[in-house]
């Protein structure tokens, strides 16, 4: 019996209408939760285009406030949100976005020590983050629990993709066996709306099984010549993360 509504229906019938995605993709997209660490840059687009392709579950975690340096790419916050809480003003707008989507907000800081009851029983997570080391946290849990990572980074008009399945793909401290000094970096809206478009992209692709993942491939944008690459990746076998998989 299907467990789509007929708002379902109607809200998602375009989508439905791509070439093996049908009913039963987008049923399957209800009954999925997913988890995305970063409410900023990367953060505003991947939420929104997961909000409205119909997840059924998004745990949102930010510990960060909104600031008026963050306006000129974090597309989620308005003026008027400067000073709140990013995880909690995502929440609200998405959930004005899609009201059947169940959006979960965390707005205290994210680490090893309490990323199991913060992204309890997800079934996949986005990297939306700016700093190595919170990578590494969400890239080890993800190993953990054998659950698909879906990667994006970002420096000024320059981008990366890629999806990692543990055990089948490269992991993240395959590509980054160690952390990298942390600083502010330029950035324009549009780089991290890309990035974060073509995440969410990988994510619904994933769920629904429609077309072939960004798996053990880097793909690499680069905005001031405007051309796409591809590099291929390998799983190190000596990853202190995943080399025992």
């Amino acid at each position: 019996m299907s467990i789509l509504t007929a708002d379902d229906h109607q809200r998602y019938n375009r989508q439905m209408m791509i070439d093996g995605w049908g009913e039963a993709g987008q049923e399957k997209l209800k009954q999925t939760t997913i988890g995305v660490f970063g409410a900023g840059g990367l953060g505003s687009p991947l939420l929104t285009y997961l909000t409205v392709a119909g997840f059924g579950k998004i745990i949102v975690a930010d510990k960060d406030v909104i600031e008026l340096s963050n306006l000129n790419r974090q597309i989620l916050y308005w003026d008027r949100d400067i000073g709140r809480k990013k995880a909690e003003s995502a929440k609200e707008k998405l959930q004005e976005m899609n009201r059947d989507v169940e959006i979960v907000a965390y707005a205290d800081e994210v680490t090893e020590d309490n990323i199991e009851q913060v992204f309890a029983s997800v079934d996949a997570v986005c990297d939306a983050l700016d700093t190595f080391e919170s990578r590494f946290v969400l890239n080890a849990f993800a190993v953990a629990h054998r659950i698909p990572l879906f990667h994006g980074a970002i420096w000024g008009l320059s981008g990366e993709v890629t999806t990692i399945i543990p055990a089948e793909t490269a992991c993240y401290r395959c590509l980054y066996s160690e952390a990298m000094p942390g600083k502010v970096f330029p950035v324009v809206g549009v780089t991290p709306a890309l990035i974060g478009v073509i995440q969410a992209t990988e994510a619904i692709k994933y769920v629904t099984g429609v077309g072939e993942l960004l798996k053990d491939q880097l793909l690499l944008y680069e905005g001031e010549s405007m051309t796409f690459s591809k590099v291929r990746l390998r799983r190190n076998l000596d990853c202190p993360v995943c080399g025992h998989l």
